[in-house]
């Protein structure tokens, strides 16, 4: 994690899940039982007030706007799904992402899944040179995009995985039907604190759980800890 990240942001703070042994055949039940409750707290959560108001929502505008980023034309992930589940409804992909987005609005915290048998090197978070390449799609065409000078992006030896910290996913390291390993990172700002953070981590992890007989995890928090 680059310094420079951290001094944007010194209450930042990533939770990494990693999970193997996922069956790609594993039952959609929980994930739909998930999806239920999920939509049916971003509801209540609209119905109170602006989905901006939500205080992590918020904090996340906030550090989107430290690196140059128009929270109100990208929105942060959490943002995104929390407005979507609460109109049309979370979209549904895979059990396995529909898990993971399911777990992100319940504990109203950034979640970003990868594959991590695509991954080249490590994942990194750092501010971009823009030199870097991110592979996406863009109306409906397959193109390659480089992030802005200083944006805050997750990335590997081949490329960028993650723009605006946990905006746009890319293409290369996306989870599909047929992922069996993947690595979940989890965005923490204040006013999220460590139990918090906690208790999603255990709930993605004990969901995740129900994706296969031999399923195991580890967990780890980088950061200004």
């Amino acid at each position: 994690m680059d310094p420079e990240v951290l001094a944007l942001r010194p209450d930042y703070r990533a939770a990494l899940l990693v999970v193997d042994g996922i069956d790609p055949a594993a039952s959609t039940a929980l994930g739909d039982a998930l999806v239920a409750e999920a939509e049916a707290s971003a509801r209540e959560l609209l119905a109170a007030g602006p989905v901006e108001e939500e205080p992590h929502v918020a904090a996340w505008r906030e550090a989107y706007r430290g690196f140059g980023a128009k929270p109100q034309r990208t929105r942060n992930s959490l943002e995104a799904l929390l407005r979507r589940a609460g109109d049309a409804g979370l979209p549904r992909v895979n059990a396995l992402t529909d898990v993971y987005n399911a777990i992100s609005v319940l504990h109203r915290v950034p979640l970003g899944g990868e594959d991590l048998t695509r991954y080249a090197g490590s994942a990194r978070l750092v501010r971009a040179t823009g030199a870097e390449e991110f592979d996406t799609v863009a109306g409906g065409v397959e193109v390659v995009e480089h992030p802005e000078p200083g944006e805050v992006v997750w990335r590997d030896d081949a490329g960028v995985t993650c723009r605006r910290w946990n905006w746009r996913q890319g293409r290369r390291t996306a989870l599909t039907g047929g992922t069996t390993a993947a690595l979940f990172v989890l965005d923490a700002l204040a006013p999220m604190d460590d139990a918090a953070l906690d208790a999603a981590v255990d709930h993605l992890a004990t969901a995740l759980g129900g994706l296969g007989a031999d399923v195991t995890a580890a967990t780890r928090v980088v950061g200004a800890v």
